[in-house]
């Protein structure tokens, strides 16, 4: 497993898109006893979560001098991941979707969005590259905006880079 673990409190980075599915293929075979099934968050579900209700440039407003309440970037991470939980969550109470890693999402990514996202979820499944969302641990400010998006190929790995899973009945 060419992933870096480093301790249960800090998010797992250096993961490509490959192996997060790898790791969710295994999460599905090991967990389907209990009657869910994980899987990455489409786009537009990773924005809806990340904004939490909100059309302003973070969840919680648009003043970046608020940004070290609740993500560790590049003005306050001391260069590297930083413990999960330790910033406030959004207002539906998730944690870190503004940085500390970026993260994967099950899309591939299309320049043009058709002007519907994210009112929608339109799973993109055709292109060469995957989709990337959130800032990281080495972002600036305005990397980490709700509506940020980057992209990179499947089998890409760097120290700012992980994923979150979407948990859903079978």
């Amino acid at each position: 497993n060419p992933s870096k673990f480093k301790g249960p409190n800090l998010p797992v980075e250096q993961v490509s898109w490959n192996d997060a599915k790898e790791f969710i293929s295994r999460l599905n075979q090991m967990k389907k006893e209990e009657g869910y099934v994980y899987r990455l968050p489409t786009e537009a579900e990773w924005e809806y979560a990340a904004r939490a209700g909100t059309v302003t440039a973070y969840s919680f407003g648009n003043d970046d001098g608020q940004l070290s309440q609740f993500a560790w970037f590049g003005g306050n991470s001391g260069g590297k991941t930083n413990a999960v939980m330790t910033r406030e969550p959004n207002s539906i109470g998730l944690f870190d979707m503004h940085g500390n890693v970026s993260e994967w999402v099950e899309d591939m990514y299309q320049e043009d969005l058709g002007g519907a996202f994210p009112v929608t979820n339109p799973l993109i499944t055709s292109g060469s590259v995957r989709v990337i969302r959130g800032g990281s641990w080495s972002s600036d400010a305005r990397h980490l905006h709700s509506a940020v998006r980057s992209r990179n190929s499947a089998d890409v790995r760097n120290s700012g880079l992980g994923f979150r899973l979407v948990r859903t009945s079978q």
